[in-house]
């Protein structure tokens, strides 16, 4: 593991043991315009698939939807044991296969999965390049990858204005209250995804690009929103300042129901082992 790599993932299981269940709450609300989550869309791209390893579960959401499915045999790894242990709640997970572990280096033998899947767990791992070549490994021929990537804000709504609210509060904070870089620019895009898969033995990407909308009242959204990484070392003042100058600023768009507009794009994004 090189340097960079062991700092972000340090990084990443310090944020996961204060916040176990941000992955349930950040994305709780978020539906497509056919009414479905994005965790929901991935779960339906596998629709066929019996083993299903999710290498970056988090507390489960995505895992206990696909073990809904009689006969599936959901798998699933994280680097955080706070985040593990809330999976290993749900009772439809009491049989799953989980384990920390990173996922570059999968605790798995090769062909032993039909798909695996990762809901926005992609862009921040370090080392994408053994991330890819582990996910084909473990598959199966036939199997299918499937993952969300973020899309960015659709504009004029609560994500765009707390976006910018916190990138005005961390070039602000002191370096020690910034997050390190985390993962690589390449998991952000169809064509980069295409550099990392296509040489780990998958063929070139398929994507498709889904608005979700999250809209609610405005703490609410404001809470699902701050489960962006660069909050965690933010000092407890500046949370509070950013709270509630969102607050002010988001009742402006309200609604006469109070709700906040808030929308973002995910990309869904498939490949499968050559």
């Amino acid at each position: 593991m090189t340097a960079p790599t062991a700092a972000q993932e340090a990084f990443l299981r310090a944020f996961h043991a204060e916040r176990p269940a941000v992955t349930a709450h950040a994305f709780a609300d978020g539906r497509a315009p056919d009414g479905r989550s994005g965790h929901e869309i991935l779960r339906d791209r596998v629709a066929g698939a019996r083993r299903v390893l999710d290498p970056g579960c988090g507390d489960g959401v995505l895992l206990d939807l696909l073990a809904r499915t009689g006969g599936r045999r959901p798998a699933g790894v994280d680097l955080s044991c706070e985040a593990l242990a809330l999976a290993r709640r749900r009772p439809r997970l009491r049989a799953a296969a989980l384990a920390e572990a990173r996922a570059q280096q999968l605790p798995f033998a090769a062909g032993t999965f039909d798909a695996c899947v990762c809901h926005m767990a992609l862009m921040p791992m370090g080392d994408v390049d053994r991330v890819a070549a582990e996910t084909a490994r473990v598959l199966s021929p036939g199997g299918v990858l499937a993952c969300a990537i973020g899309g960015g804000a659709l504009g004029g709504e609560a994500y765009e204005l707390f976006g910018r609210l916190l990138r005005t509060a961390v070039e602000r904070a002191p370096a020690e209250q910034r997050i390190p870089p985390l993962g690589d620019r390449r998991a952000r895009t169809r064509e980069g995804l295409a550099e990392i898969l296509v040489p780990a033995g998958f063929s070139a990407p398929e994507q498709e690009t889904v608005p979700i909308d999250p809209s609610g009242p405005a703490d609410r959204v404001r809470a699902a929103l701050s489960g962006i990484y660069d909050t965690g070392p933010l000092a407890s003042d500046t949370v509070r300042r950013l709270r509630e100058t969102f607050l002010a600023e988001a009742a402006g768009p309200a609604g006469p129901d109070g709700r906040v507009p808030c929308g973002f794009r995910i990309h869904v994004v498939t490949a499968r082992p050559r």
